[in-house]
């Protein structure tokens, strides 16, 4: 279901909260890392910088081909928060293809990933996670300061305008923008800040070495 978002001044970092009404619960489903891919994911048609249309979704496979479009055409900055690297959306071939095109087109572009708890993923593994192994200069994985506060929601933000958002974590339901510039700057700083805050994780630590 699509709905228009409303206008957003490009200097207006202080933008107005979006109120946002889940469809409902659904059970998340984290298929297991050693599950092959099916298929690989096709992404959303909107452009980056250029579709102003507030997108919303409440299936699993919205939620992919939208995070696979801003992965897909983000050229200077990607910031991932999420509780757990969220194999169900992150851990595929498409998904891992896509960040590496992003990190080897420039060795300015920049990764960086903030996850709560990375116990899932080092445990059974995730192709962020290797990602991050091969190109540990420019994609970087940080967990959440468990004596900070922090916000209970995941989400993505490409380059300065992209933002795909799930309010709760524990649903598929969500929204995104493509051309959004002053919500997604108020997300960017927020998760600045959660970043200078963040620790190394020892067991990120042992996996990457």
């Amino acid at each position: 279901m699509k709905k228009n978002a409303p206008e957003t001044e490009e200097n207006d970092v202080e933008s107005a909260s979006i109120e946002f009404q889940s469809p409902g619960r659904f059970t998340v489903y984290n298929p297991s890392p050693s599950q092959p891919d099916s298929q690989g994911w096709e992404p959303a048609p909107h452009v980056l910088g250029e579709h102003r249309a507030m997108e919303r979704f409440s299936t699993p496979e919205q939620a992919r081909a939208h995070a696979l479009a801003l992965l897909q055409q983000a050229r200077r900055s990607l910031c991932l928060y999420t509780p757990d690297l969220e194999p169900w959306l992150y851990h595929n071939s498409s998904i891992q293809d896509a960040c590496t095109r992003f990190l080897l087109a420039d060795p300015k572009n920049q990764m960086r990933i903030l996850v709560r708890d990375p116990s899932r993923a080092t445990k059974e593994g995730h192709r962020l996670l290797h990602l991050s192994r091969r190109l540990s200069s420019n994609l970087h994985i940080r967990r959440l300061n468990p004596n900070h506060p922090s916000e209970e929601r995941a989400y993505l933000l490409a380059d300065d305008r992209g933002l795909l958002l799930r309010p709760e974590p524990d649903q598929f339901a969500g929204y995104a923008l493509y051309d959004d510039p002053g919500r997604t700057r108020l997300q960017q700083v927020r998760f600045d800040q959660a970043w200078d805050l963040s620790i190394s994780d020892p067991n990120l630590q042992s996996f990457l070495l």
